[in-house]
């Protein structure tokens, strides 16, 4: 069977990092705007990985990774599963490179006010509220709609 015939989504990983002083960390990416560090996993490397190389490429920072907090599945094209956890800071100076042109600290709800991206800021809603069950979201795009949300575990 020929692949061209199998579904194909990318896999991205994503995080709310907060400092000691309960602040998150916002990347203003230059096509998207102001958002959490997130990015693709590379073929053969691990979600855990992944998202240490994202943050260090788009922050210039070294987390300690938390908890699985949700899951998205985008299935508008092209489809993608995006697994967020959150995180703390453990090091090194905001210095954004890549797809980032900005990193900054922000107080949670002038990070909310920060992002324009109707996705993120519900994305980042729901990592701020985490409560310890994963919060899972099927969604699609043009219009924005939410087609499935439950919780998983917890």
């Amino acid at each position: 069977m020929s692949l061209k015939n199998e579904p194909l989504h990318t896999l991205v990983v994503g995080c709310l990092i907060r400092n000691d002083h309960d602040e998150v960390l916002l990347i203003r990416n230059h096509k998207r705007g102001w958002e959490i560090p997130q990015g693709r996993v590379e073929e053969g490397e691990n979600l855990i990985d992944a998202l240490r190389r994202e943050v260090r490429e788009e922050a210039g920072v070294e987390i300690e990774i938390g908890p699985l907090a949700a899951v998205w599945s985008k299935v508008a094209p092209p489809p993608a599963v995006i697994f967020t956890f959150l995180g703390r800071y453990l090091s090194g100076d905001l210095n954004p490179t890549g797809d980032s042109v900005e990193a900054r600290w922000s107080a949670p709800s002038e990070a909310l006010n920060e992002v324009t991206n109707k996705v993120m800021k519900e994305r980042i809603q729901v990592l701020l509220d985490f409560d310890g069950t994963i919060n899972y979201r099927s969604y699609t795009l043009k219009p924005y709609e939410v087609l499935l949300e439950q919780g998983l575990g917890g």
